[in-house]
């Protein structure tokens, strides 16, 4: 099971990066502090000094179409701020 799903690239998270050395992932909502900084060590060989996470709840969407209204709902998902050891970066676009 991967922990980590996938980078987060937004102009916020690239200010994080560049000033204060600090970079945004969307986890797996079961995940826990220890198990997302043990696979980001291990995938981008950096040493993690820090974490947060929060868990956003998913929104509630609305479309009004010539059919009627359809109503749904967007999925939640959790997202971890990491801070590495400075001196360090990840560089998402390597293998691009």
């Amino acid at each position: 099971m991967a922990v980590v799903v996938k980078p987060l690239i937004t102009e916020k998270s690239n200010i994080l990066a560049e000033n204060l050395n600090q970079y945004a992932f969307i986890v797996d909502l079961d995940a826990t502090k220890p198990e997302i900084i043990k696979e980001v060590q291990e995938m981008y060989g950096v040493e993690v000094t820090g974490i947060s996470t929060m868990v956003y709840r998913g929104k509630r969407k609305v479309r009004f179409t010539k059919s009627g209204v359809q109503s749904g709902k967007k999925s939640n998902f959790k997202k971890a701020i990491i801070s590495i050891k400075e001196g360090q970066e990840i560089d998402f676009f390597e293998s691009v």
